[in-house]
């Protein structure tokens, strides 16, 4: 889909002794340098210290974030009460002491699967530009794109925390997007797309284009136009979801 030899990127060697902490730190001011000295691929145990570190402070700011779970796990019984009336407060209440423990966990394992989905993503679109990446680099850039999100999971805890509780009322209370009182009247879709278009996900969505850049050796133009089409197809799955929820 055109030359690259124009804006092939010009990166200076980088280091390859820096530690694991030096890259998720340097990921925030020289996203570069990291994805180059990385270009070989090797992601498992920053994916595993990224889902680690993210899962823990999901823990840590629960009693924060308590007032939107307890919104959203109200809104989540009492449709499924309307769908099955079989179903009694007592299985709910079972029900949401089990999902109450296991949330911080359905976080991380989601935060893995979402890794290895947008690496996927990023390596077949980086196709259409003939990008020189394999698919572990892919997961590679994936992994290390997504280090923003620990720093959102404590943006959302502090609004949380100092926000009115009554303003708490769905998962989207907190955040770049968030629609405060009229978030419950709006529809399912409407939010999936206000998700799409926070911050962070803007965020993640450069350090995509970055990465291809840098480790696909493809054109800067051509960069972002492969991570924006890795968002618009990213974006295909909470808008499918929302759809069904309708």
């Amino acid at each position: 889909m055109g030359t690259n030899a124009e804006t092939a990127p010009n990166v200076e060697p980088t280091p390859s002794k820096a530690s694991l902490w030096e890259d998720f730190v340097d990921i925030f001011y020289t996203p570069s340098s990291v994805f180059a000295r990385r270009a070989d691929g090797k992601f498992g145990l920053a994916l595993l210290v990224l889902v680690a570190v993210a899962t823990a402070l999901i823990l840590l700011t629960k009693n924060a974030m308590a007032p939107i779970f307890d919104a959203e796990y109200a809104r989540q019984t009492a449709a499924a009460m309307a769908k099955n009336p079989n179903i009694t407060a007592d299985q709910m209440a079972s029900g949401r002491k089990f999902f109450e423990t296991a949330t911080p966990f359905i976080f991380g394992i989601g935060l893995a699967i979402s890794v290895f989905g947008t690496g996927l993503i990023l390596w077949l679109v980086g196709k259409l530009f003939d990008a020189k990446m394999a698919l572990t680099a892919a997961f590679m850039i994936a992994t290390y794109s997504e280090v923003p999100r620990i720093v959102q999971i404590l943006v959302n805890a502090a609004q949380a925390l100092f926000m009115n509780p009554d303003k708490l009322n769905a998962v989207n209370s907190v955040g770049s997007t968030r629609r405060g009182s009229w978030i419950q009247t709006t529809s399912a879709v409407a939010i999936a797309l206000a998700s799409r278009l926070d911050l962070f996900v803007i965020w993640i969505t450069v350090l995509l284009g970055i990465g291809i850049y840098v480790v696909g050796k493809v054109g800067k133009q051509q960069a972002a136009i492969a991570a924006g089409l890795t968002w618009l197809i990213g974006s295909l799955f909470p808008l499918l979801g929302a759809l069904r929820q309708g």
